[in-house]
């Protein structure tokens, strides 16, 4: 099945705007959000001019005003003239040692990241269950595969309550036309990612962004991104001694 039409958000820089470029690529119709509203009308122009037959719909959203997030789907929705797919992409990656007084940056990630994820897949599959077809895409990361310690431990936390939450989404809808993806990204060339990995595991850009949209593509329950080395590593971080995931990490 081809999903035309996307929403994306958090889709003004990084993952977001490469999913963006590749999926414009292909002739799919864009419905894209973000906080910054300047970045997203420089990349609709950007995507248009490329790709002449597409239709690119943007509007500012801020995924922490949980009572604008349906507001701003059912707009685009609008303007798109329905949506087949919308990715929760939206997050950040503050964090600090718990309990070092930089519970401020903690507490900002676990909402962004999980509360914040919640409200766009309470929105998401509000619209879906009324037209009866959809699909969510969950956008986690391999530090939901294990607790990591230090200032990595909230956002790996918040990454497995959004792998959890698409789990028992994929779960409830087996076998339903509503299918729910669950990619978990290694390491790619983001400005968030790349600072937080050994630069051997990080890859480019474009090979991370060709290897998430060819598993949303696919629409995987989970996939772990780009395939090699994260889809062994997702079988093998478990079963690692903690004192090797402590060096690791």
């Amino acid at each position: 099945m081809t999903r035309q039409k996307i929403l994306i958000t958090g889709a003004s820089s990084g993952l977001g705007a490469g999913m963006a470029r590749e999926f414009a690529r292909r002739g799919r119709d864009l419905a894209l959000c973000a906080r910054r509203l300047s970045n997203l009308e420089e990349l609709r122009a950007e995507l248009l001019a490329a790709h002449p037959g597409i239709t690119v719909a943007v509007r500012a959203l801020d995924v922490d005003d949980h009572a604008a997030v349906p507001k701003v789907f059912q707009e685009l929705r609008a303007e798109l003239g329905g949506l087949d797919r919308v990715i929760v992409n939206a997050g950040i990656g503050k964090g600090a040692k718990i309990g070092t007084g930089r519970a401020d940056a903690n507490l900002a990630t676990a909402t962004t990241n999980f509360v914040s994820a919640l409200a766009q897949a309470e929105a998401a599959m509000s619209i879906f269950r009324a037209q009866d077809a959809g699909h969510l895409v969950l956008i986690s990361s391999m530090s939901a595969v294990r607790g990591l310690p230090g200032k990595k431990a909230a956002y790996a936390a918040s990454k497995a309550g959004v792998t959890a939450l698409g789990e028992g989404l994929a779960i409830e809808l087996r076998g339903t036309p509503l299918k729910v993806t669950t990619v978990q990204p290694g390491f790619i060339a983001t400005d968030m990612a790349a600072k937080a990995g050994d630069a051997k595991l990080v890859a480019p850009l474009d090979k991370g962004v060709n290897s998430m949209v060819a598993a949303i593509e696919r629409e995987s329950v989970r996939a772990s991104v780009p395939e090699w080395p994260w889809r062994i590593m997702s079988f093998v971080m478990p079963l690692l001694p903690r004192p090797i995931m402590s060096k690791l990490s």
